[in-house]
């Protein structure tokens, strides 16, 4: 593969060569940018030369230099956000100049890229788009910008942990979002192993994000496979145009009035250093965030198979399963504990008489009465062997207790350890991006850009992984220009020490003490206390007692040796519970505009893309211990647009993509829009979406909550693996039915229904959406911008829970399948913003509801059906003084995840900031806080309640 991304290299530095150009002289020009209220220098402002590329930015002092090849006259454009742009013409480059801009509304006059890959105003965008450009990232209250993207209209964030948040749109949320795409500089930043995106954790620096674009809904016919619910793109700032040394530091507190820990700091310091030299640029950016992550501590007990909650706790239910406890998901019947001493021990008995006695249980059931008395059981036992007294003694109580009705039909499960006592809270985000940029022409550019994060963190799954010390780096080679574009990156997935979190707990169990010797002993001391008349649960909660004896407590030097060695055993050893994942992505693309050549006539985009899966996980999330798994992937679009007269533009898409695994997919989409009058558009689509099976989907083989369950592909060769066809399982619900029969004295085998998987195994899930919305300007100073889509999903990508017997010993699978029928959802959404004077007032409101589900659907769209959001801000509302304020609330739900259901209560929150520019020392002070209110909440259920976080930040822009 690296042989493949040498050529790539070889390519674009030949392309390189072929279309440099031997430019005329230069001539400079230079001048200062001012505001013409205040007078003040304006730093940061952009200056280019009218229809060329390229250009600089105004420095500290507002002060510009810029150099072209341009002859005069030409015209320079000066923009600024916030003010209106100017265009100033130059004659001569003997006088400096001196501009001044007038500050104005902005509404409704950003340019977007992403809605149809070519630049457009964000009026007249063809679908939904949201849109966070640089002075919004800077006016945030929240800790981060990523954070504040919920405010977006329609968009939710699913916070798995402080660093660890996944963003979705128009339903089916969840913790890790494989409906989801986000892009960063143009790179997929998902991770090859996970097929999503790690929220922003190596991502991009607050201080480096120019903007932020995202699509609600489906994106396949531009952006191939995945994003059937969104897609969004981070665009960090050009070294050309943003030069300079920034840094920013950041500090503050979270956990105040947490009952799980006191007030704890967090420190956040990132700094940016870009330089330009007539062609050849450079850019460098570092970010560290610290801080103590929020903890889980979600006690609910909780019945696996049925994925519902249920009564009791560890004091009052013996089969306890604690959502955010782990080494308590082992569980057995103790019948059948008993059952299985007495087999043994009839099967020792035989061995070590010669055969003398083939089966002791008859023996003792035969010669003792359940009332048999201490002689009683002393002359029966000197009837044999010393050597065999002490096992024969050691079977009797389970003999009698079965025989007198004293071992109940009840599972027990083993006493667990807190999530906090086995995580790793220590959250860090490093991350680095550096890129060499070189101007071939003022039209094509040549980028070479590594961008490199590493963290500590917690993700939510079908169990809660504890990512330590993981790394994503992501390796890019590009050449761009006015008309085209060719693109080749990689990304290097490194699990470092992460481990699964319920594995450590039930591997610390066992070390501790052997489930085959803790259940008996359990069982035992439970006959005894029964037999010497003790009341059930006090019985149980002896027999808990003396089976704990010897068990590791946390902090214990015992508890942390087993700790220590368990997290840093892979799992495919067998004795821990480390991923040992180092699988990669490799990428490659290209487009060309052919819209210039046509004179404008026609809009026309071609593009083509080639993608390689490069698992490599050691067999302790793949089946790949063995051997290798790549997966190959192709894919080409072709778009057209035309306008239609003054008033209509019609755009017409469509997208072909192959997976190895599956058949091609065809992916059309149309768009058009209406301008009804000046600035008010109305915009129609539609479109059709696909995703394949992630790579989990189709190649994983992992034991999970605490090895209760396993996690299969859904391809037919895993399913083969482990004879799915040919001894078919049973359905979840109809083995419920049969433990239920089973609990109450008689078991029904006719109960069972079996479960047959689709021969060709789990399939692409595809959706057509259908949207209608409009944005316009209400006068200079109102934003309106609405929506309504229907949604319709088909071969939709869900999972099953088999049971499969295998010599009357049922193993669990979770399996990913394709729902049956169609799944359907559907909602609007509408925004305003309203400028008064110096203030901006803005509000939206959404409403996502699910449709027709089949029957046999596990419903997972884990989405409010209302949510909204209000804010109030001023950029400067007395002299160097702004601030912005927002609230946001939305509507209580019900979660379903392969980790943990249930219901997430309604919660709304407070955010806000207050700064102070400085301009004298080029920096912002920023107080704020999220959660001002300090009132906690979950986003997802299994997942930690998360409160205020309070700071003030320093930011330096040179």
């Amino acid at each position: 593969m690296s042989r493949v991304f040498t050529r790539l290299a070889c390519i674009l530095i030949v392309f390189a060569a072929a279309t440099s150009m031997v430019f005329a002289q230069n001539i400079t020009i230079s001048g200062t940018v001012t505001d013409n209220l205040t007078r003040e220098t304006l730093p940061g402002v952009s200056v280019t030369v009218k229809g060329m590329s390229g250009g600089t930015s105004t420095n500290e002092s507002g002060q510009f230099t810029l150099s072209t090849p341009a002859a005069v006259p030409f015209t320079i454009v000066v923009s600024y956000l916030g003010y209106r742009t100017v265009e100033q013409v130059v004659t001569s480059s003997s006088a400096a100049l001196l501009i001044s801009m007038e500050a104005q509304s902005i509404l409704g006059q950003e340019v977007v890229i992403a809605a149809s890959r070519t630049p457009e105003k964000i009026l007249e965008s063809p679908v939904s788009i949201e849109r966070v450009g640089l002075s919004a990232i800077k006016e945030t209250a929240s800790p981060s910008f990523y954070d504040a993207l919920t405010n977006l209209k329609g968009v939710e964030l699913s916070a798995q942990s402080l660093t660890f948040k996944s963003v979705n749109t128009r339903g089916f949320n969840a913790n890790g979002n494989t409906r989801f795409n986000q892009y960063v500089d143009g790179m997929d930043n998902q991770a090859p192993a996970l097929n999503f995106a790690v929220g922003n954790i190596i991502g991009m620096s607050e201080l480096d994000v120019d903007n932020v674009e995202l699509l609600p809904g489906a994106s396949s016919a531009l952006y191939g496979a995945g994003g059937i619910n969104g897609t969004m793109l981070l665009t960090s700032k050009s070294p050309y145009t943003s030069q300079g040394v920034s840094f920013q530091l950041k500090t503050g507190l979270n956990h105040l009035n947490d009952p799980n820990q006191k007030a704890r700091p967090f420190q956040e310091a990132g700094v940016r250093f870009a330089k330009a030299w007539n062609k050849f640029a450079v850019k460098t950016t570092v970010s560290l965030l610290t801080a103590d992550d929020w903890q889980a501590t979600n006690y609910t007990n909780f019945d696996r198979n049925s994925r519902t909650q249920k009564a009791g706790s560890r004091s009052t239910d013996p089969n306890y399963d604690g959502i955010n406890v782990y080494g308590d998901e082992v569980s057995v019947n103790m019948r059948n504990v008993a059952n299985n001493v007495l087999t043994a021990t009839s099967a020792g008995i035989a061995a070590a008489s010669g055969g003398l006695i083939p089966n002791i249980n008859a023996v003792i059931t035969a010669s003792l009465p359940v009332t048999a008395t201490p002689t009683q059981i002393g002359t029966f036992l000197g009837g044999f062997p010393a050597a065999l007294r002490p096992a024969i003694q050691n079977a009797i109580p389970f003999n009698i207790g079965l025989r007198a009705g004293l071992i109940p039909d009840q599972s027990v499960s083993r006493t667990g350890y807190m999530e906090k006592d086995l995580v790793d809270y220590d959250a860090r985000s490093f991350k680095t991006s550096n890129s060499l940029h070189y101007k071939l022409s003022n039209t094509v550019e040549a980028i070479a850009q590594v961008n490199w994060g590493a963290g500590t963190s917690v993700y939510t799954g079908s169990d809660r992984y504890s990512l330590r010390n993981f790394s994503i780096g992501q390796y890019k080679l590009e050449l761009k220009g006015q008309d085209f574009m060719l693109r080749g990156y990689t990304t290097q997935e490194r699990s470092g020490d992460s481990y699964i979190s319920s594995i450590l707990g039930v591997y610390i169990n066992e070390t501790s003490k052997s489930n085959s010797t803790w259940f008996p002993q359990y069982v035992g001391n439970y006959v005894g206390a029964r037999a010497a008349g003790a009341p059930d649960m006090q019985a149980h909660g002896l027999a808990r007692s003396a089976a704990d004896v010897g068990r590791y407590e946390v902090g214990s030097p015992q508890f942390n040796a087993a700790k220590e060695k368990i997290m840093n055993s892979t799992i495919s050893s067998g004795a821990g519970a480390k991923f040992d994942d180092n699988s990669n992505l490799w990428h490659y693309e290209g487009m060309y505009n052919f819209t210039n050549l046509l004179k404008d006539k026609i809009e026309l985009q071609v593009g083509a893309s080639y993608r390689v899966y490069d698992l490599n996980s050691g067999g302790t999330i793949f089946d790949d211990l063995n051997r290798e798994i790549d997966i190959n992937e192709y894919g080409g679009f072709v778009q057209m647009g035309k306008k239609l007269g003054d008033i209509f533009k019609l755009t017409l898409a469509g997208r072909y993509d192959k997976s190895m695994n599956f058949e091609g997919r065809f992916t059309p989409r149309v768009t058009g829009v209406l301008t009804v009058a000046p600035n008010n558009n109305i915009r129609a689509s539609f479109q059709t979406g696909y995703r394949n099976p992630t790579t989990q989907n189709q190649y994983i083989d992992l034991a999970v909550l605490g090895g209760a369950t396993r996690l299969i592909g859904g391809l037919p060769e895993s399913l083969s693996k482990y004879s799915l066809y040919t001894n078919k399982p049973y359905t979840d619900v109809s083995y419920r039915a049969f433990l239920a029969s089973a609990s109450a004295g008689a078991p029904n085998p006719a109960l069972l229904q079996t479960y047959t998987f689709d021969p060709k195994g789990v399939r692409p899930e595809s959706v057509k959406a259908y949207e209608l919305g409009y944005k316009g300007l209400l006068g200079a100073n109102v934003l309106i911008d609405a929506y309504g889509y229907y949604n319709q999903y088909k071969d939709f990508i869900t999972a099953v829970d088999v049971y499969q017997n295998v010599s009357n010993v049922f193993t669990r699978f979770g399996v990913p399948v394709n729902a049956a029928g169609e799944v359907t959802a559907y909602g609007a959404a509408l925004g305003m913003d309203y400028m008064i004077g110096k203030f901006n007032l803005n509000g939206n409101v959404s409403y996502n509801e699910i449709g027709d589900i089949p029957a046999t659907y596990v419903n997972d769209f884990n989405t409010p059906t209302i949510r909204y959001n209000l804010g109030l801000a001023s950029r400067e509302v007395v002299k160097n003084v702004g601030f912005n304020a927002s609230y946001r609330w939305q509507d209580s739900f019900y979660w379903t995840s392969s980790f943990a259901s249930g219901d997430v209560p309604a919660f709304g929150t407070v955010d806000a900031q207050v700064n102070l520019k400085i301009p004298s020392v080029k920096s912002v002070i920023k107080i704020g806080a999220s959660d001002l209110l300090n009132k906690y909440y979950t986003t997802s259920y299994g997942n930690p309640l998360m409160g205020g976080m309070y700071y003030v930040g320093f930011t330096f822009n040179q």
